[in-house]
């Protein structure tokens, strides 16, 4: 059967999961009564509320009696990861740009990646319906970028064509807003190449993708390079130095029909397929027959940039929600997502309690959290930092991004004073129509934790930030830190409302009546730069002289309540986010006012 393997690549939410979506539909590996969730391939829980894709997927569409297999990528640097592996097993790529916004930072990233391997793209200019396209500037742009990259003469005579992916059609004309995707599914067969590889060889494999079944354990996906494998045959896995790291049988073999992984007695080289039957092989590791000593090149991952610290959450209220408390439970789960996502380094403190755990970005550490804390874990977060690097004349490096910003005109001169202050470096500025200005700047990573929601609130929330991971630069010198001390509580017991009431002009409060508090637990925000230590439990001494209708009249602000990114990107160095599966506290790393104490003066020192 004729064969073509092809990657959507695109910024995030320019339209790939919807248009796979009517791709889909209109191949019919959808029945036309069959009840299909709107992104389908975002079948992940956090996926469909955040509405991003994380993880990268295969799948499978028959079209007039050629099999493409698609592989739709995250769209997030932070997933980063992902992208760079899944592109070895794909021959071609469909690079998808929004009509309005054009090329952006994670266009950038993932088509420079595509393009370094001699992938032809071909070039879909989706969202053509938008009121404010402006479909050839945005061409230039493709063009522009695709020169900057390095993009040889092939590459840079790419097909366009111009589509909506929600109302299911695509052409070769620019003014046109009707009719199908079939000039997509032309386009893919008659612009990829069929998979050149040597059916003949031994069999080989590169792992590129890793997921756990509870029946078939270590589920192993990637592209078969040479070779056939059948069910039952003797393998081995090589690292990528060639060593033997074990040997087994392939117990079940799989291969992607639509949504569906659908058992196969055998698979040909050219094949994206889904492997058992290995337990200890993992990301970028060859699976061969057992003649087979030459591992196959892997593509090298970018270093991670930030890591946070992972501990035993050690508060008061420690183990009343999670049921996965221990050091030994969250280890074990740190090194299994370290095994499937090779963006992810996991080491382990000196007192067995806590472990680094160093990743691509913010979005990520904090999708890792979120996934921990509803699989029933409790952690104690720190504050990101950012991994320093040292230079060849000993001098210290930090990681460094490029930050590009969509803003309202009126807006635009509060977001450059702020970055300025966080060490950023403006590149460029121009109006990006709509009465918008697209700024460019160069900004090191370490004063961009925390800044996503500052930014939200001074533009109002129509501003649009992309970061990018852009290289490892001279090291900036202090950046200033969060400007307000905090509210802590100093007892234990239940916050009431005729001690909130006072405290409400103290500053901002984070806790509501009714809240079980502890001591050292960071019930708000000061007005001043300095941490306040104060009593949200003090209680009305009782006498036998009423005052009518003094307490029915505390009127309380509903209490600030952070998502999980919010409050890992809120503390600063000496704090923590305690992570249960319900609830998300704020608190001082040291309860004790004490030993609080000691610790700064030990720092002052």
């Amino acid at each position: 059967m004729n064969l073509r393997n092809v990657a959507i690549i695109a910024h995030v939410d320019h339209g790939k999961t919807t248009l796979v979506d009517q791709l889909f539909r209109q191949s019919g590996t959808f029945r036309d009564n069959q009840r299909v969730e709107e992104r389908a391939m975002d079948s992940n829980d956090l996926e469909k509320e955040r509405g991003i894709t994380i993880l990268a997927k295969p799948t499978s569409i028959e079209w007039e009696g050629t099999r493409i297999n698609i592989v739709d990528t995250p769209g997030h640097a932070d997933f980063g990861g992902e992208v760079e592996r899944i592109l070895s097993m794909v021959d071609g790529v469909v690079l998808l740009v929004d009509s309005s916004e054009g090329a952006m930072p994670q266009t950038k990233f993932v088509t420079g990646k595509a393009l370094a391997l001699g992938l032809k793209p071909i070039v879909v200019v989706n969202k053509v319906d938008r009121p404010d396209q402006r479909i050839q500037e945005v061409l230039d742009e493709v063009f522009d970028l695709f020169v900057s990259l390095d993009a040889n003469d092939e590459q840079l005579d790419f097909p366009v064509l111009y589509a909506s992916g929600r109302n299911g059609y695509a052409s070769e004309d620019p003014d046109r807003r009707e009719g199908t995707l079939t000039p997509l599914f032309q386009k893919i067969v008659d612009h990829v190449p069929p998979p050149a590889l040597d059916a003949e060889a031994p069999f080989t494999f590169l792992v590129t993708l890793l997921d756990r079944d509870n029946f078939l354990g270590r589920v192993l996906t990637g592209r078969v390079t040479s070779g056939k494998v059948k069910v039952n045959q003797a393998i081995h896995a090589l690292d990528m130095d060639g060593n033997v790291i074990e040997t087994g049988r392939a117990s079940k073999i799989m291969t992607f029909r639509g949504l569906e992984r659908v058992p196969t007695e055998e698979a040909q080289a050219g094949d994206i397929i889904s492997l058992a039957g290995l337990t200890v092989a993992t990301v970028s590791n060859t699976i061969a027959d057992v003649s087979v000593s030459e591992p196959i090149q892997a593509q090298p991952i970018d270093p991670p940039t930030l890591s946070m610290r992972f501990a035993v959450n050690d508060s008061p209220m420690a183990g009343r929600e999670g049921t996965k408390v221990t050091s030994r439970m969250i280890r074990d789960r740190l090194m299994r997502e370290a095994e499937s996502n090779v963006a992810i380094k996991v080491t382990e403190s000196a007192d067995k309690d806590s472990f680094e755990v160093a990743g691509r970005g913010e979005l990520q550490l904090g999708v890792l959290i979120e996934t921990m804390r509803r699989e029933g874990f409790e952690l104690g977060i720190s504050r990101p930092r950012v991994l320093f690097g040292t230079d060849e004349a000993g001098g210290r490096t930090e990681p460094y991004e490029t930050v590009i910003i969509d803003v309202d005109e009126e807006y635009s001169g509060s977001v450059v004073e702020k970055m300025n202050i966080r060490k950023a470096e403006m590149t460029d500025m121009r109006p990006s129509g709509g009465g918008k200005t697209r700024i460019t700047f160069s900004a090191p990573s370490r004063g961009m934790i925390g800044y996503h929601g500052e930014f939200l609130s001074d533009t109002r929330g129509t501003g649009i930030m992309n970061r990018l991971f852009e290289k490892y630069g001279p090291y900036k010198g202090a950046i200033e830190g969060r400007k307000n001390g905090v509210l802590i509580s100093n007892g234990s017991g239940e916050a009431n409302a005729y001690a909130l009431g006072p405290l409400e002009e103290r500053g901002v409060l984070m806790v509501g009546v009714g809240e079980a508090l502890y001591e050292g637990m960071i019930i708000g925000e000061n007005a001043k730069p300095e941490d306040l230590e104060v009593n949200p439990m003090k209680s009305k001494q009782l006498t036998n002289f009423r005052a009518s209708g003094k307490d029915d009249s505390i009127r309380l602000t509903p209490p600030w309540k952070m998502t999980l990114e919010q409050a890992i990107a809120y503390i600063d160095d000496d704090e923590m986010v305690e992570v249960t599966p319900k609830t998300i506290r704020l608190r001082k790393r040291f309860l004790d006012p004490h030993e609080r104490k000691r610790a700064s003066r030990a720092k002052a020192a």
